[in-house]
């Protein structure tokens, strides 16, 4: 099988708004939180155990996923490293792509990552969600 062609979101550079707004505490872009939606990919390791999830606080849930605060599949195969994320304008929207991620097969999954993250960089440091090291085209 060959990696489906499906138009992938374009991640904005998100360079100048690390640590406020949807990222962290910045009141000035508390208006965004509820309207952006991220789908991400965890990983155990470089071609490790895999892990897609969606949520409106990127940066919260990926210090949950580290902290293992909640009892499940990332806890259990420490799944915690933050590989690759998209951004999407309604919740419906993120989950209609979180599913179809679900879908893929393993091979497109790893492309994926290899194509946006291609040294397995952990997205997350100290509280921050970093942007990606290559921009979608």
């Amino acid at each position: 099988m060959s990696f489906p062609n499906v138009p992938l979101p374009r991640i904005p550079p998100i360079s100048g708004i690390l640590g406020s707004g949807i990222f962290g505490g910045n009141p000035e872009l508390s208006m965004f939180r509820e309207k952006i939606y991220f789908v991400y990919l965890l990983a155990s390791k470089r071609n490790g155990t895999l892990y897609i999830g969606v949520t409106n606080n990127l940066a919260r849930r990926i210090y949950e996923h580290k902290e293992k605060v909640v009892k499940g599949f990332t806890q259990r195969y420490n799944v915690s490293m933050l590989v690759y994320y998209e951004m999407h304008g309604n919740i419906n929207e993120a989950i209609r792509r979180e599913k179809q991620l679900k879908k893929w097969n393993r091979s497109w999954k790893l492309r994926l990552i290899e194509k946006y993250n291609p040294k397995w960089i952990d997205l997350y440091h100290e509280g921050e969600i970093l942007p990606p090291l290559k921009e979608m085209a």
